[in-house]
């Protein structure tokens, strides 16, 4: 029963390197569908007109030639499959325009290998009652086989390094295989549109269980609830110095934000404000990108069949996790736990988690004021 609540490419360069902006940039991506959902609220009214000539705006990739042959079967309209990346906007590479765009750059002869880098990937699956979703994240820096934009494999690599070397269709075609699931969708966020979402609702309210200090960003973060926007929501999904467990944390801080701006999104105060709505939904289409076979009135038709999700009903996972451990090529990397991942996404494949939420209950995200 479908929806039950249980229901040897770019190496060091690509996926080893550490850089200032990636923290705060890739996160993003998991907004698309907070803001999909909402917008099934509003898809009637007087405004409606403008919201759908937001969606017609959104930049397309094509994910036409993977080959089939080496694809998970798809979902024939069931349970439906997104993958979600995080993007920066690109660096300058020799013999490469900085300015296009990703879009561009994926219908371009050769992807610009090293341009873009991306430090999230989460797979959200929405069931095939539309009753629920589950958005699993893929800790960046674990090591698995990558595959070129043919699906072709390319040796072994953090899974960041994908979307650097390979672009979106080569990102696409490493998660399916890592996963054994069929991508229906894909969806891009650009880093730099998230101040403006998150201002665009008003800020986000998160609760600080204990004050600690961030050095490495000099923050102070007093304990207790704060609504954070711009700059300082930036910095609360940045933060993994101070926290226990590092980059493991920082997953959960996004998640939990990420949480708590789905709310936001779906309060009346932000679906019944038509100019708020209008904000929010422009913030996230013009950094997003899609696929091009998600039209924009499969998007609204998506959202339509979501109107009954609430906050609750979506569930935050983490693909399970062995260990980490340093390889001097490619510096630190996270080995996944393969029999209890090869659990996660059959779980996800048969569309019914009911069973391994009932055996691994702490594997969900923790209640937003436990979330350090």
């Amino acid at each position: 029963m479908s929806g039950r609540r249980g229901g040897d490419a770019g190496k060091r360069r690509a996926g080893g390197q550490r850089f200032s902006s990636r923290h705060r940039k890739a996160w993003l991506a998991l907004v698309a569908l907070a803001v999909v959902i909402g917008v099934a609220v509003a898809g009637t009214g007087a405004y409606a007109y403008m919201l759908n000539g937001k969606f017609n705006n959104v930049a397309k990739v094509t994910t036409k030639t993977l080959k089939e042959k080496d694809r998970p079967d798809p979902d024939k309209g069931k349970a439906l499959n997104i993958l979600l990346i995080g993007s920066d906007k690109g660096k300058k590479i020799e013999g490469e325009s900085q300015d296009t765009s990703i879009a561009q750059d994926a219908k371009a002869a050769k992807w610009p290998a090293g341009k873009y880098r991306s430090d999230t990937l989460m797979v959200v699956h929405i069931t095939a009652n539309r009753k629920f979703a589950f958005l699993t994240s893929i800790p960046r820096d674990t090591f698995t086989t990558l595959y070129d934009a043919k699906g072709n494999p390319q040796g072994q690599n953090k899974v960041n390094a994908a979307f650097s070397e390979y672009g979106p269709l080569g990102t696409v075609s490493t998660v399916e295989h890592l996963t054994n699931l069929r991508m229906k969708h894909l969806a891009i966020i650009d880093w730099e549109g998230f101040k403006d979402l998150s201002t665009a609702v008003g800020g986000v309210p998160v609760t600080i269980p204990k004050a600690f200090y961030d050095p490495k960003q000099k923050v102070q973060w007093e304990a207790g609830t704060q609504t954070l926007k711009g700059n300082k929501a930036l910095q609360y999904v940045r933060t993994r110095y101070g926290l226990l467990r590092g980059d493991f944390d920082r997953i959960a801080r996004q998640q939990n934000f990420l949480r708590a701006m789905m709310k936001k999104v779906l309060a009346k105060g932000t679906m019944t404000n038509p100019v708020k709505l209008i904000n929010t939904v422009s913030a996230l289409t013009k950094n997003l990108t899609v696929d091009e076979e998600w039209t924009s009135g499969d998007m609204r038709g998506l959202a339509l069949s979501l109107r009954g999700v609430q906050t609750k009903d979506v569930i935050f996972l983490t693909a399970p996790v062995a260990g980490t451990e340093t390889i001097p090529e490619f510096g630190d990397i996270v080995r996944l736990e393969e029999a209890k991942t090869a659990e996660l996404f059959k779980a996800l494949k048969d569309d019914n988690l009911r069973d391994y939420l009932k055996k691994y209950p702490d594997d969900v995200l923790k209640p937003p004021s436990q979330v350090d």
